[in-house]
């Protein structure tokens, strides 16, 4: 099917090009102009966090129940002045005016004395907004930014802060990856046209998948960082798939195939290791659907679409490509690279047998460095990062720290408690619960409660004495409804707590509970398809084992940079967090999915020449060797691509192109060139063992064909 899919792609290749140009055409436009709505949002249904929100928005708080800012003052002469009152006063009417929807509470209003730090230097106006889009949001910083900028009071500075929405600048990412990209492939390439053809067909099947997501934001929810993630992955895997297709295709010309036959010879070779790799991720994404969390869903729908559309990129514009490029696909070259050959696969070969002279050695100091790497996961706390992970020189990150300094760091994060009498006579019980409240040791502060206007709801605003990521504020979270609200309040009041924080608690809480499970599932999946294709129990056990410990270490390095600061400083991290609640899972199912595409081109050679020589020890020399270059190449684009949004200001994209890309490169080096060979000579033909009821039972399902290049090619290797 994928030769003859590949040949009418290179006969129709005029058609096929201008279909897909169109179709991205198309597909940016109606994005540009009809982008669906993105949200931050992760409340979870039945949530305490949600249950709260819900009972003040019934009770008429709908803003106490959304999002909140602040408009921080500070003047080293303090700040209780005519001047600094009247521009407080003005500034709270025009937010009223520009921002439909908000209710401010001044630092001079009657009640508003909390809002002026003890020393006087520092004040802030609350802003509780309803709950409103990422978009929405960003409008209402734009106004807010506008209206502090024309404050003008001599030494009064103002700073806006809460709404962490991104300030970053300069150029995007993704540019940098694929630049990095380019070198990568030109390197191993030598050739300008060979280099071109995996960025065109990664760029395009990106722009395409990232214009599907923001179309369908109108059906799903989908986060404001899903189109940057999805371009990230599927830049990277478009590259990645059409690399090993144009090796494949070059092989085929050097035997002296012709241009229809050698396109239809990569693609029912390689064509069928990116088919199955790329149904494989697309499969572990969409696994993360059944977690029942709508906010992962609509990120994992969106990356699932960009890395399908980058998949059917390689096997149908990669091929009409390679027709316009023909014979041609090796001219303007640089002298000396992209050579590869069988002099590359022999020190590759040479380095397998060197691991195989002493296996056990091998084995013990990869299993070692892979366990020392995954240490720091123990300490993993899933959550949320706030204002006070941003660059300084953001306004919001300037804003966090006045209110730190001037209040204390829990009033970044304060509480919102709904109580709920159903006698409609809940002022008594609230008087009880802010008096319990305030005599706990992990509480600042409570505010007065606000009474609604029916008398059977009100509101609470606690204040924690620690900063919204810190574990502390966790274990308040987690304490309140357990030990402390029981025994405040009588069993007919309803209370829960909710929040910003309470809710990205919850959701933490959430995820950690499920992420077991989903572990298992991903695992239990890599083990039955490498089975079903490999036909050996242990080599596909073994494949689990190592995907789980390769999991490990990556989870380990993510702990030890983002949440303990290791090397922080010199990555570019601004501060330590938990480790974002939604991360785990989607780096799972991704992790999974490209350790598949490199498990099954190492391990397809090797059972083929195992099937050929019967010769374990053999067959893994030969497979290393036979594989080591286009797995190095592919892996460093990764981490090139993946590795570039570490540069970039958005704290949530960092962590997640850090750990995929340190994830891929402990998988292509550690793992692939040390402990799969050298777990493979250890284990030798019970490598390929399997019951012979199980193996009737099972489907043959085969990945790869070799072709007469790749035969000869080995000779050299063996020789």
């Amino acid at each position: 099917m994928l030769d003859s899919l590949a040949r009418s792609c290179v006969r129709s290749r005029r058609l096929v090009v201008a279909v897909w140009v169109v179709s991205v055409l198309v597909l940016s436009v109606l994005a540009g102009a009809f982008a669906g709505p993105t949200s931050d949002d992760f409340t979870l249904p039945g949530a305490e966090s949600t249950r709260a929100g819900d009972l003040l928005a019934d009770a008429g708080f709908e803003a106490r129940s959304g999002t909140s800012a602040q408009l921080v003052l500070h003047r080293a002469e303090g700040v209780d002045t005519p001047a600094v009152r009247a521009a407080a006063a003005d500034l709270a009417a025009d937010v009223v005016e520009q921002v439909p929807g908000a209710q401010v509470t001044g630092p001079f209003d009657p009640g508003g004395g909390q809002q002026v730090a003890p020393d006087g230097t520092i004040a802030y106006l609350q802003v509780d907004l309803p709950q409103r889009t990422v978009e929405e949001l960003a409008e209402v910083s734009d106004t807010l930014d506008a209206l502090r900028a024309d404050v003008d009071v001599p030494g009064l500075q103002v700073e806006v802060g809460g709404l962490l929405l991104d300030e970053g600048g300069g150029p995007p990412a993704e540019v940098i990856g694929v630049l990095a990209a380019g070198v990568i492939l030109f390197l191993a390439f030598g050739s300008l046209l060979a280099m071109a053809l995996p960025l065109v067909v990664g760029v395009l099947g990106a722009l395409c998948g990232v214009a599907a997501i923001e179309l369908a934001a109108h059906v799903v929810d989908v986060p404001s960082y899903a189109t940057a993630a999805a371009g990230m992955i599927a830049i990277g895997v478009g590259i990645d798939y059409s690399l090993l297709v144009v090796t494949r295709y070059r092989e085929a010309l050097r035997t002296g195939a012709p241009v229809v036959d050698a396109v239809g010879l990569a693609q029912t070779t390689a064509g069928r290791s990116v088919l199955f790799a790329g149904t494989t991720v697309v499969i572990a994404i969409l696994g993360l659907v059944l977690m029942g969390m709508d906010l992962i869903s609509g990120m994992a729908l969106g990356i699932a679409a960009a890395v399908l559309v980058a998949m059917l990129a390689a096997v149908t514009l990669l091929p009409a490509l390679l027709g316009f490029a023909g014979a041609r696909v090796d001219r303007v070259r640089l002298r000396g690279l992209g050579r590869g050959g069988a002099g590359t696969g022999a020190a590759a070969a040479r380095w397998a047998r060197t691991v195989q002279r002493r296996p056990v050695v091998w084995l013990v100091g990869s299993l070692t460095a892979l366990l020392v790497l995954a240490v720091p996961v123990l300490d993993l706390r899933l959550g949320f990062s706030d204002a006070g992970t941003l660059s300084e020189e953001s306004t919001a990150r300037r804003a966090y720290d006045l209110v730190a300094e001037g209040f204390g760091p829990g009033v970044n994060g304060p509480l919102v408690v709904a109580v709920d009498a159903p006698s409609g006579d809940v002022g008594p019980a609230a008087d009880e619960l802010a008096g319990t409240l305030a005599d706990d040791a992990g509480v600042a502060s409570v505010s007065p409660p606000v009474v609604s206007d029916d008398g059977g709801t009100a509101v609470l605003r606690v204040v924690p004495t620690s900063a919204p990521r810190d574990e502390a504020t966790t274990e308040l979270v987690h304490r309140l409804p357990d030990d402390v609200v029981p025994a405040a309040v009588p069993a007919d009041v309803e209370v829960a707590i909710g929040g910003a924080q309470p809710a990205a608690i919850d959701f933490a809480d959430h995820t950690a509970q499920r992420l077991p499970l989903f572990l298992a599932v991903v695992l239990g999946l890599s083990f039955l398809l490498l089975m079903v294709v490999f036909r050996g129990l242990l080599v596909a056990l073994k494949a689990v084992v190592v995907n789980l410990l390769s999991i490990g270490a990556a989870f380990g390095a993510l702990v030890a940079v983002f949440q303990w600061g290791w090397a922080a400083e010199a990555l570019g991290v601004e501060g330590v967090a938990p480790i974002e609640a939604w991360v785990p899972m989607l780096l799972i199912a991704i992790v999974f999915g490209l350790s598949m595409d490199y498990e099954v081109f190492l391990l397809s050679r090797i059972r083929e020449e195992y099937d050929r020589s019967g010769d374990n020890a053999e067959a893994v020399a030969v497979g290393l060797a036979r594989t080591a270059r286009v797995i190095t190449a592919a892996a460093a684009i990764m981490v090139c691509v993946f590795g570039s949004f570490v540069l970039g200001s958005s704290r949530e994209l960092q962590l997640f192109g850090f750990g995929l890309a340190i994830a891929v490169l402990i998988d292509a080096t550690l793992v692939r060139m040390v402990l799969v060979p050298a777990a493979m000579e250890l284990l030798g033909n019970a490598n390929w063992w399997l019951p012979r009821r199980l193996d009737r039972v099972l489907p043959h399902l085969t990945v790869e064909v070799p072709t007469e290049e790749r035969v000869r090619e080995d000779e050299l290797v063996r020789s």
